[in-house]
């Protein structure tokens, strides 16, 4: 197969909205304590995450934030930095507006970050 396969305004939106609509508690949370920590100048990073996560009664399992941050970064929605020996987890303007989507869309109760709310 030759050539490139250019996708239509339209059938990116349709993806979008696809991908944002198979998007779990986990994902929107990660979004949303992402951006409130850029918001507040606060490096939130995967401790953070997993702590905030195992705390609500989410999971138990570090490996389980981990697969929601690399699917997250898969989709673009989060970028993940390697920052003073800390996974620091940035939001990225995809990433915005799936949390856009989700907040509209009511699926998910907002939750507080333990490691956010704490100071």
């Amino acid at each position: 197969m030759s050539g490139k396969v250019q996708m239509t305004s339209n059938e990116s939106s349709e993806l979008f909205e696809s991908q944002v609509g198979r998007l779990g508690e986990a994902h929107y949370l990660l979004l949303l304590w992402s951006a409130k920590g850029e918001g507040r100048a606060r490096k939130y990073n995967l401790t953070n995450f997993f702590d905030d996560l195992k705390h609500l009664g989410i999971t138990r399992t570090k490996q389980t934030a981990v697969a929601v941050i690399e699917a997250m970064a898969s989709l673009c929605f989060i970028e993940v930095r390697d920052e003073s020996n800390r996974k620091n987890i940035y939001i990225t303007k995809h990433g915005a507006r799936a949390l856009a989507k989700l907040v509209e869309s009511r699926r998910y109760e907002s939750k507080n970050s333990a490691f956010l709310e704490d100071r």
